[in-house]
């Protein structure tokens, strides 16, 4: 599914059908630009979700954890992480078969060691405010 939005107001409605249409994928990758609006659609879901916690990028804290109604989010960010072991040693693969939401920015890294079943959103800078958003769900089960 693509969508094309002119202004970050019409993230709501892409926020609005992921969480209505992602199944039970349960992550989700985030790729794009800096800038193109990766934490920001991440707060547009978290919204949709009901989550009432601020929802901030964790670069530097590189893992975020929001709660849900008894249920975690966990909203990562790899873009600081040279390889694979070090999300490892993260915990990575912790957070990935939780059975809770877990959101990654910049996914490139980790995922050969995904789960079989994730969404995978591309967001690519069209102009100053307008954006393309590419959603693949992957299914290798």
């Amino acid at each position: 599914m693509d969508f094309v939005i002119d202004n970050i107001e019409q993230l709501d409605d892409v926020a609005k059908w992921l969480v209505s249409n992602a199944g039970d994928a349960k992550v989700w990758f985030f790729s794009g630009d800096l800038g193109a609006g990766k934490t920001t659609l991440i707060q547009k879901i978290c919204t949709q979700m009901g989550i009432k916690d601020n929802v901030v990028s964790p670069s530097f804290a590189l893992i975020n954890i929001y709660g849900n109604k008894g249920d975690e989010i966990y909203h990562i960010d790899l873009y600081r992480l040279d390889d694979v072991e070090e999300a490892i040693d993260l915990g990575i693969e912790d957070y990935f078969y939780s059975g809770n939401y877990c959101f990654v920015e910049w996914p490139g890294l980790v995922k050969n060691i995904a789960p079989d079943k994730y969404l995978d959103i591309k967001i690519e800078i069209l102009s100053q405010s307008g954006r393309k958003i590419k959603i693949v769900k992957n299914e290798n089960v």
